[in-house]
């Protein structure tokens, strides 16, 4: 949610009014390695530049079809020094 009161629906919102959520800075890094990887394939699909919808699909395809799954494996694996880097620099930016 980002701390950003657009983001909650008026349901999510009431529920969460429910339950403790903890504070978290708007501007933190993400920590969960499917962002990580969806950038990952946005670069490779934005670097091969498509010019229509249809090649969109086709790129997207192709770039995730070449992910290597040991790529997702060091991604889970990074998360603990993530963490330990955003606990370092209170929520902000990390390398």
């Amino acid at each position: 949610m980002d701390n950003d009161p657009k983001h909650p629906s008026e349901v999510v919102a009431k529920w969460l009014n429910k339950v403790k959520v903890l504070e978290w800075p708007s501007q933190s890094p993400d920590l969960n390695p499917i962002e990580h990887l969806w950038a990952e394939l946005k670069k490779c699909v934005r670097a091969r530049r498509p010019t229509n919808l249809t090649q969109l699909l086709q790129l997207c395809q192709e770039e995730w079809a070449k992910i290597h799954p040991t790529y997702c494996g060091k991604l889970v694996e990074g998360y603990p020094k993530r963490l330990t880097q955003v606990k370092q620099f209170k929520g902000n930016a990390t390398k």
